[in-house]
């Protein structure tokens, strides 16, 4: 309920803001379970991506945010769940794909921390496990000029042009035989390159950025 009451006034708010545009909400799926998988420049990008996309998420969070008074009690109760970065979280796992199986959505940020704004690093696995496990759809998206709005390292945020974009659903099927962390590498480094994909038609079509940025996919 507190998701619902409070999502249009965060909406107003990033538009105000952060002039917050959405491209590509066709692809989100209208109904049944899916994974967003997006780049992650700021803390802003939970909400950004949550405003933009049509369908409520659950998102999974860095474990030490849920300590912090206030903040830690709300975003539980909009839905987030805590993540342990240190390595992998089985149990984050397993919440999230509890969510999927519920039919509801689900938003990771592979590379599992923030990096410089349209730099794209290489994904943990935990999004990969997720996907091929799960064999939901995989919608990717790309935030532009939320690490602009509010970097890491900046204690307040400043004026910025913010676009998110989602692309064209990703489907997985699950690992199979002695290959199998082969396979989620591939999948992987698929996510990332959708994901790269989409930062690059937004950095020559949204008027966002002229330069193309490097993308560090190893």
């Amino acid at each position: 309920m507190l998701y619902g009451i409070l999502k249009p006034i965060a909406v107003v708010l990033m538009r105000l803001l952060f002039g917050l545009r959405t491209h590509g909400t066709e692809h989100v799926p209208a109904t049944g379970p899916f994974l967003i998988v997006a780049n992650h420049s700021s803390v802003l990008d939970p909400p950004l991506v949550g405003g933009a996309c049509p369908r409520r998420l659950t998102f999974l969070a860095k474990a030490e945010l849920f300590s912090v008074p206030v903040l830690g009690a709300l975003i539980r109760r909009l839905g987030a769940q805590p993540l342990r970065r240190e390595g992998a979280d089985p149990s984050a796992l397993r919440t999230a794909q509890r969510v999927l199986a519920a039919g509801g959505a689900v938003l990771v940020f592979p590379e599992g921390t923030r990096g410089p704004e349209g730099t794209l690093r290489e994904a943990k696995p935990g999004a990969a496990l997720l996907a091929m496990h799960s064999g939901v759809p995989v919608v990717p998206a790309y935030v532009s000029g939320s690490g602009q709005a509010w970097p890491r390292g900046r204690r307040l945020p400043r004026p910025a042009k913010v676009v998110v974009t989602f692309g064209v659903p990703l489907r997985f099927t699950p690992a199979t035989g002695a290959e199998r962390k082969k396979q989620y590498e591939d999948a992987s480094r698929r996510m990332m390159a959708a994901i790269a994909d989409l930062r690059d038609g937004a950095v020559g079509g949204a008027g966002v950025a002229k330069a193309r940025y490097p993308l560090q996919i190893t």
